[in-house]
C-alpha cells in the first residue's frame, strides 16, 4: 500500500480528534490556580517533537525511518485500532471531566473530582488514550521514530501526572487520597483496590 494512503486514516483519527479537542476547549471554568510558565514548557517540548517525529516521515537522521516491526498488514491495522480505541478513551473522558478540563494542570474554580466513565478505570485517562493513540501509530509504522515520539510522550505525560496528583491531592484531600489507593493512574485493573463502602 502506498504510504500517503496508509497515512491517511491516521491523519482523519489525530486531526478529527483535535478538532473536537479545540472546540471542547471554549466552556471551561475559571482557573484558580495553574502550573508555572516553565513547568508548562517542561511538558509542551517532549509533546512537540513527539507530534514533529510522527508528522514527518522523511527524518534527517536515518536510524530514526529504520523498522523495528516488520511491515504488515496486520501490524497496520493493529496499530489504527489502538489508535481508534486511544482517542476514542481520551475523547469520553474529556467529555466526563466537562468544564474542569484544561490543557495544562490547574485547578479551576468548583472543581469537582471526577469518578464517572473512564474516571472509574485510571485517574488519568485522557493521558491513557493518548499513548494508546501514539503507541498504535508507532506500531501500524514501525519505524523507530514511533517508538522515539511515544517515549517523549510519556515522558512529558508523567511530567504532567506527578504535577497534576500534587495539585488534587492539595485541592481535594483525602478523597483524593482514597481515589489513589483504589484506581490505578494509567493502565486499568493494575494495582486497584476495592472501594470503600462509604464512598
Amino acid at each position: 500500500m502506498n504510504y500517503w494512503l496508509r497515512l491517511a486514516p491516521f491523519a482523519v483519527l489525530w486531526l478529527a480528534w483535535l478538532a473536537y479537542w479545540i472546540v471542547a476547549a471554549r466552556d471551561v471554568k475559571r482557573t484558580r490556580r495553574r502550573q508555572s510558565f516553565i513547568t508548562r514548557l517542561a511538558a509542551v517540548v517532549p509533546t512537540v517533537l513527539a507530534a514533529a517525529l510522527l508528522a514527518f516521515p522523511d527524518q534527517p537522521l536515518s536510524w530514526l525511518n529504520a523498522h523495528f516491526l516488520p511491515r504488515t498488514m496486520a501490524a497496520y491495522w493493529i496499530g489504527l485500532l489502538m489508535v481508534a480505541a486511544g482517542l476514542t478513551f481520551a475523547v469520553w473522558a474529556r467529555r466526563h471531566l466537562g468544564r474542569d478540563w484544561s490543557g495544562i494542570v490547574t485547578v479551576k474554580e468548583d472543581h469537582e473530582l471526577i469518578r464517572s466513565g473512564p474516571y472509574r478505570f485510571v485517574r488519568h485517562p485522557i493521558y491513557s488514550g493518548l499513548l494508546l493513540a501514539i503507541l498504535g501509530t508507532a506500531v501500524a509504522f514501525g519505524e523507530r521514530r514511533g517508538l522515539l515520539a511515544f517515549a517523549l510522550l510519556t515522558v512529558s505525560l508523567l511530567f504532567k501526572l506527578r504535577m497534576e496528583e500534587r495539585f488534587m491531592s492539595e485541592t481535594f484531600g483525602e478523597r483524593y487520597v482514597r481515589y489513589r489507593a483504589e484506581v490505578p493512574a494509567l493502565i486499568p485493573f493494575i494495582g486497584r483496590n476495592r472501594p470503600r463502602a462509604d464512598d
